[in-house]
């Protein structure tokens, strides 16, 4: 069983020259990164930990944005047998005060061993770090110099375990740290020769990416699974990617690309905002394509409609929409269709599946519901779909998506208490809804009332307590939840309050300020906040808001107000 490292050693020894990467930057010529600049770039990182004392199996974080700095610290950590885990950078879409404390939750967490990170954020990473840090060194990357003739034989990384941990993934969450996924070699391992076959992943692919790669579908598909794979790979910044979406279309005509992951409002966001002439000016041909998967977010029929026929007139064929159900936790895919054969789609009734939870089959039309199917898991993966007793339940009935495989996660990093809790008898809780039809799994929402905005996990609860803070609002009679936009492809986020007053001018300063509480705490845009009176509020039979009830509710009188 290879470990990483070793990985990268084949391809250095057999194909020195070939490229690894291309990093794409906003106007500027693209750089070319060769499996012999990766490990000279990556060999002078893990000379660095070494002289600052970091040890294998230790934790170094990597804040870093971008670029070759980014991707040698990431493999230059795994060569020195140390745990790589990275984390956003500051941009001025985050809040400083949010992500301060962040930052802080995760060292104290993860009890890093190092930090890499530019000289301009030095501060930063030292505010954030208590008297009683685990953090003995910081590494400011424009000092980390190549090592010209790296002698990979003597790394550490070359000696570490399959079974021993290669990397952290943290969730991408609005308030508070996310538990740190613990992977082992082996398990990334099992998971990319298993997904290569899946997808039919060859050295011949091409795979373009913009996405981050401190989220599970970037940092595996678009960066880990191509690199050690040797797959060449096209990546490009997200900020880049927001400001001119156009470029990934460029960008897949320029590489000849052929596989591209995305979350589902992406597919929406390309539609609406990419021009012709960006297109055709540059002469963007997406024949190439062969595999455009629908990831990270609950999937939608229309958004694929949408994309197919925007982009079909420049090459895109109506076969490369493909689907995939994945997390962290068993490495990244737990499924994929739309390679064998086209997408099914499942037309079922929408009012069995919300109030039976069975999902009938009824003939394709206006009223029924069109669900996308995620595929069938991959071979080395087994999935459940347990009731709320956790006995299984027969096919196309709703329940709690299980799953067990050889890649799954070795725990989460230093919480036993939350491994403990998220296995049943050897069998992983995704706290996602679905069904399975056929032989095929079809995710319907999330069990802990999830909201997931563009890729990014919102947890309701935590905007609820924000928003209890804002003046002339009831404790604890506040509820947050999503609410599909079908012309941005992703979930807008609602939240209705209770309040005493019936003066409407002073329901409008509290729902202002809710906004404001709520985007400084956690830099998520309400869509809508509704202040409402006593009494409003749906409760459980224990007194909590029922917030499932609370948003029929809500969607009831919106309804009602807009057909008025």
């Amino acid at each position: 069983m290879l470990t990483a490292a070793h990985a990268l050693q084949r391809h250095y020894r057999n194909s020195p020259d070939r490229p690894a990467l291309h990093l794409q930057f906003s106007r500027q010529p693209d750089t070319t990164v060769t499996y012999a600049d990766l490990i000279r770039g990556a060999a002078g990182c893990a000379r660095a930990l070494e002289s600052a004392g970091i040890e294998p199996g230790e934790v170094v974080v990597l804040i870093l944005q971008h670029g070759e700095p980014l991707v040698f610290a990431f493999f230059g950590a795994i060569l020195r047998g140390a745990i790589p885990s990275i984390m956003p950078f500051l941009t001025e879409k985050l809040s400083p005060e949010k992500y301060r404390q962040d930052l802080a939750a995760l060292i104290a967490a993860t009890r890093p061993a190092a930090i890499i990170t530019y000289p301009e954020f030095e501060s930063e990473a030292r505010a954030a770090m208590r008297p009683d840090s685990s953090v003995r060194a910081i590494l400011l990357s424009p000092t980390i110099a190549p090592d010209p003739e790296p002698t990979l034989d003597s790394l550490p990384g070359l000696r570490r375990s399959p079974d021993d941990i290669v990397l952290l993934q943290h969730s991408s969450g609005t308030t508070g740290l996310q538990k740190g996924v613990a992977l082992s070699h082996r398990a990334v391992f099992n998971q990319l020769n298993c997904y290569a076959k899946a997808i039919r992943l060859t050295a011949d692919d091409t795979i373009v990416s913009w996405l981050p790669l401190y989220h599970d579908m970037g940092l595996i598909a678009g960066f880990i699974m191509p690199i050690l794979g040797g797959a060449p790979l096209a990546l490009m910044s997200p900020f880049d990617w927001v400001r001119a979406p156009y470029r990934l279309m460029q960008a897949v005509s320029q590489y000849k690309g052929t596989l591209s992951w995305l979350p589902n409002f992406a597919f929406n966001f390309c539609a609406q905002k990419i021009r012709d002439r960006d297109l055709r000016e540059a002469g963007v041909d997406l024949s190439s394509w062969r595999a455009v998967i629908n990831c990270s977010e609950p999937m939608h029929f229309n958004s694929h409609e949408m994309f197919r026929q925007r982009f079909a007139p420049f090459g895109l064929r109506a076969d490369a929409l493909a689907t995939c159900y994945a997390m962290a936790e068993n490495v990244f895919a737990v499924t994929q269709g739309g390679i064998e054969s086209p997408v099914t789609v499942d037309h079922v009734d929408g009012r069995s599946l919300l109030t039976e939870r069975v999902a009938r089959p009824v003939p394709g039309g206006a009223d029924s519901l069109k669900m996308l199917s995620c595929g069938r898991p991959l071979s080395n993966t087994r999935v459940r779909i347990l009731d709320d007793s956790r006995h299984d339940l027969p096919d196309r009935h709703l329940g709690e998506i299980a799953l067990q495989s050889d890649c799954m996660l070795i725990g989460y990093y230093r919480r036993d208490d939350a491994t403990a809790e998220a296995f049943h008898e050897g069998w992983y809780l995704t706290g996602d809804l679905g069904y399975v039809a056929d032989g095929e799994v079809y995710v319907t929402g999330r069990k802990k009332e999830l909201i997931i905005v563009g890729g990014k996990n919102v947890y309701p609860q935590d905007l609820e307590r924000l928003a209890e803070n804002v003046a002339g609002v009831h404790a604890g009679r506040v509820v947050a939840f999503g609410v599909f936009n079908d012309e941005t492809g992703t979930e807008d986020v609602v939240m209705v309050a209770e309040s005493d007053t019936d003066d409407e001018g002073e329901r409008e300063r509290i729902a202002e300020e809710i906004r404001q509480r709520v985007t400084r705490g956690s830099d998520v845009a309400l869509r809508r906040v509704k202040v409402v009176g006593a009494k409003w509020m749906l409760k459980t039979s224990s007194g909590k808001p029922a917030r499932l009830a609370n948003r029929e509710k809500y969607l009831a009188e919106t309804v009602t107000h807009d057909e008025g």
